[in-house]
């Protein structure tokens, strides 16, 4: 069985999600079974593993739809893409594409890093479920990171090909002392500054925790740094602009919490990366909270005060210590390995299912 697996969306010199996402599971993936990658461009091999590749078409170009076809030369037997918006049209192969969250549908802001013309699509294809509905059932499996966002595929009738839950892993320090307290009061906040991070409410939080700090770990321009600094008190607020992943541990092996008040997600890996580092979780009670910080999580309900108040409970030293214990004994759950082992027996079986539905049409 060959496997092509479509890294075009790598993104260099610096991972975001789906960039880390893609890079660690074709490494995991690697150490099972034989596997080549597909790129767009040759700067995103100094952030993959050292295997196989040949150049694809670029993701965002205005042929993606007829990428199935385009990619046949390469003769693999199934192709797996970290999402779902890669172009089925005139494929020869298996195709199992992956659902991370279904967010644009009620925030429907694109993303800031694709073209105008994409933007517009973009905004034009979450406009019904028609279009996803469609783009899904051309292919013939589907990976999803969560029951939260699987359950949703089902309730909408997005697909009438199997839909897997696949948990995101993370890198785990292999040895991990107990950890007490920090001294300092620091939060730390990792995602992006869309409408739906619902950032303003960690950032209007901060005038109700004197002598509190938080790291804002992300990119984003000059205008909307002001515009929260004018929100927050007098320094409570740092600004990391891009921190690399080295700065991002830092920070995260030192904070008191990890904080996001996110309305929606289709996962949380930033969650994850705390858990397996021995860092409380502060975060939004929403579902796919629930589902991947269990009863390790600290809960609070959309207002700047709660947010506040469960902060402040975690100014016990006894109570911070037990989140954290708890935090690290949960984070075994997420592994790129046992990912990687799941995302093999989907492709396996995909592609006899594709094989046998042949050999019965013929």
């Amino acid at each position: 069985m060959k496997i092509l697996f479509d890294c075009r969306y790598v993104r260099f010199p610096r991972h975001d999600g789906i960039s880390r996402y893609s890079a660690s599971l074709v490494e995991a993936l690697s150490a099972l079974h034989p596997v080549t990658m597909m790129i767009s461009d040759e700067r995103q091999l100094t952030m993959l593993p050292d295997l196989p590749w040949v150049m694809g078409p670029s993701p965002t170009g205005p042929l993606e739809p007829f990428t199935g076809a385009r990619i046949n030369k390469f003769a693999p037997d199934i192709v797996f893409s970290p999402m779902q918006t890669i172009g089925p049209i005139g494929r020869k192969f298996a195709l199992v594409t992956t659902v991370h969250d279904l967010i644009y549908y009620t925030n429907r802001t694109p993303p800031r890093n694709i073209p105008g013309p994409v933007r517009l699509l973009w905004r034009i294809y979450h406009l019904t479920w028609a279009f996803q509905r469609a783009l899904l059932n051309r292919a013939d499996a589907h990976l999803a990171d969560s029951e939260t966002t699987r359950d949703l595929m089902v309730q909408h009738r997005l697909s009438r090909h199997p839909i897997t839950v696949v948990l995101l892993g993370t890198d785990r320090p292999l040895k991990l002392a107990s950890r007490t307290r920090p001294r300092g009061n620091t939060l730390v906040y990792m995602g992006s500054f869309m409408s739906y991070k619902n950032v303003d409410q960690l950032v209007q939080g901060m005038a109700l925790l004197p002598g509190y700090r938080l790291q804002l770990m992300s990119r984003l321009d000059g205008a909307e740094r002001a515009r929260l600094e004018g929100i927050a008190p007098a320094g409570s607020l740092e600004f990391l602009n891009g921190a690399t992943d080295e700065a991002y541990q830092s920070a995260l092996a030192n904070a008191t919490a990890l904080v996001t008040a996110s309305k929606d997600e289709g996962f949380g890996l930033p969650l994850v990366e705390a858990m397996a580092v021995g860092t409380p979780l502060v975060v939004s009670d929403i579902p796919i909270f629930r589902e991947i910080g269990g009863d390790v999580a600290s809960y609070f309900e959309p207002t700047p005060e709660s947010f506040a108040t469960v902060v402040r409970s975690l100014e016990d030293p006894k109570l911070w210590k037990r989140q954290s214990a708890l935090a690290v004994q949960r984070s075994a759950l997420f592994d790129w390995q046992i990912a990687a082992s799941a995302l093999l027996g989907v492709l396996e079986e995909t592609y006899l299912a594709r094989l046998r539905n042949r050999k019965h049409d013929g």
